[in-house]
């Protein structure tokens, strides 16, 4: 096929899905005219600008040794003295084992002894504590403390793990170490949508970088309490907002959509809509997106191939004027915390947490 074929082909391949998209503003054509719509000068970008965040004041550090924290349980004993060593206890309804669990206030409570705190401290420095405890009541006290049960430093994995759950840290984790906790991931995990939430926020690290890439710099200091959530990659969907009747989620048909779809799904309203200059808020990774600016009138006159849409872009259609990216983000920004949980982290990072 020569090259002028292949051009027809294009054009009436473009026709095609513009029309099936149910936009109605087509520039018509002169019977037999060929238009010629590859290459950058005829792409729908307006301006692209590539953005990376880093952990930041996210990062933190392992601990040289582990600390006693709340639900530990402790196994104190002090030698020649059993009744002032620590009784067995039940753990989890069935397992029964010698300690004394660290109450939430961060005490360990011992026979003769009471409340000891013990809660931020090493197991050399507990030992050394206790035994002075001890020394109010015996002379030249040998005491050993050991911990029995880990249980103050949960790491959750949630999602598409071989095995989910809760687990407990010993020492400080590795982001490769604690996903190694889940026993492997499943098929239908979906790497790059993946993240850690950290109180309450999700925080800028690429796991799919880390697995597939070999990427070690994102290879994080885990800290208790993080949750590790890998989602599955079934539904996919895009988000629309501004100048349409139907804004929020659109789904993405096997994982397909073009823009010009998008916003005839969201029945764009033609009177208001700035369409030279519609906005894509677009996730390539937890630490990684762009900013684009897109000229929907080009795709729709045939000047350029419809733009297709990935997983997670926010889609912005200003109503008037041109604007900055930081007045886009704040019109937008009540309608994307309505849907802050299914959205991609990137957005989550980079938009929602925003100062």
């Amino acid at each position: 096929m020569n090259r002028m074929a292949s051009c027809k082909v294009l054009l009436v391949f473009l026709l095609g899905l513009l029309l099936t998209a149910g936009c109605t503003k087509l520039t018509d054509l002169d019977p037999g005219t060929v238009q010629q719509i590859y290459g950058e000068r005829y792409s729908a970008v307006v301006e692209r600008e590539s953005v990376e965040v880093s952990l930041g004041d996210d990062a933190v550090q392992p601990e040289k040794e582990y600390l006693i924290g709340p639900n530990d349980i402790l196994y104190v004993n002090v030698k020649g003295h059993p009744e002032l060593s620590s009784p067995g206890i039940m753990v989890g309804g069935t397992n029964k084992v010698s300690g004394s669990r660290v109450d939430g206030l961060g005490r360990v409570h011992l026979p003769l002894a009471g409340s000891v705190p013990v809660a931020g401290m090493t197991i050399g420095q507990a030992t050394d504590h206790i035994q002075k405890v001890f020394r109010t009541y015996l002379k030249e006290p040998w005491v050993v403390v050991e911990i029995s049960e880990y249980r103050s430093k949960p790491l959750y994995l949630l999602g598409q793990f071989n095995a989910p759950g809760t687990y407990y840290m010993d020492r400080s984790y590795s982001l490769m170490e604690g996903l190694a906790l889940g026993n492997g991931l499943k098929d239908i995990a979906n790497l790059r949508s993946a993240r850690i939430i950290r109180n309450g926020k999700t925080i800028p690290v690429d796991i799919y970088r880390l697995l597939q890439e070999g990427d070690q710099s994102q290879n994080t200091w885990l800290a208790a309490n993080d949750v590790i959530f890998v989602p599955d990659d079934k539904n996919q969907n895009v988000f629309v907002f501004g100048a349409v009747d139907k804004p929020g989620p659109m789904t993405m048909p096997n994982g397909q959509l073009t823009l010009a779809q998008a916003l005839s799904s969201a029945e764009l309203n033609e009177g208001s809509a700035k369409a030279t200059h519609v906005r894509i808020i677009r996730s390539i990774s937890p630490t990684r997106g762009e900013l684009l600016v897109m000229d929907l009138n080009r795709i729709l006159n045939g000047e350029a191939l419809p733009f297709p849409l990935t997983e997670g872009d926010i889609v912005y259609v200003p109503r008037s004027g041109l604007g900055s990216w930081n007045l886009a983000i704040q019109e937008i920004l009540p309608s994307l915390q309505a849907v802050s949980s299914l959205l991609q982290p990137f957005v989550q990072i980079r938009v929602l947490t925003r100062d």
